[in-house]
């Protein structure tokens, strides 16, 4: 699918409140509402709409410790690759999981509540996953820039 301008307002729209209603984007897109609709419809449809979320302040919720967290492998195989990453999907901890070129294999973000949560987070869990070689961490002093909209 190729996005037209319209379209490409109309995700930015989206992306920074996906609350706004058909009414409120058609007026800003100078669009009918019907248009608006049927635009997010196909977007959806397509695949480009995911999903809608609900953006949470992590620090009202005491999970405000953010941890960078690089991780080694002890070998690159395909077997060994598959099972990291089946196991650290389930880590509810555990926010992104790149897989990465460079020194490292992966880099976690882990959200916990303070420094203790992350030890005992790294000892029992983390640390119990299979053929991690080793780890380094790296913790977020002040979060500068974090967005989710993805502009054109």
């Amino acid at each position: 699918m190729t996005l037209d301008a319209t379209d490409k307002k109309l995700l930015v729209l989206l992306q920074t409140d996906s609350k706004k209603t058909t009414k409120e984007l058609s007026l800003k897109l100078d669009l009918s509402v019907t248009a608006v609709y049927e635009r997010i419809k196909k977007l959806e449809r397509e695949g480009i709409i995911k999903n809608y979320v609900a953006l949470v302040d992590k620090s009202k919720i005491e999970k405000g410790f953010v941890v960078f967290c690089h991780l080694k492998l002890i070998q690159h195989t395909k077997e060994f690759l598959t099972k990291f990453e089946s196991e650290v999907i389930k880590l509810n901890e555990v926010l992104e999981c790149h897989h990465v070129s460079g020194d490292y294999d992966y880099i976690l973000k882990v959200l916990v509540k303070d420094m203790e949560a992350y030890r005992e987070f790294l000892v029992t869990k983390l640390t119990s996953l299979q053929h991690i070689g080793s780890t380094q961490s790296m913790f977020m002093i002040s979060e500068v820039k974090n967005t989710t909209v993805i502009s054109f």
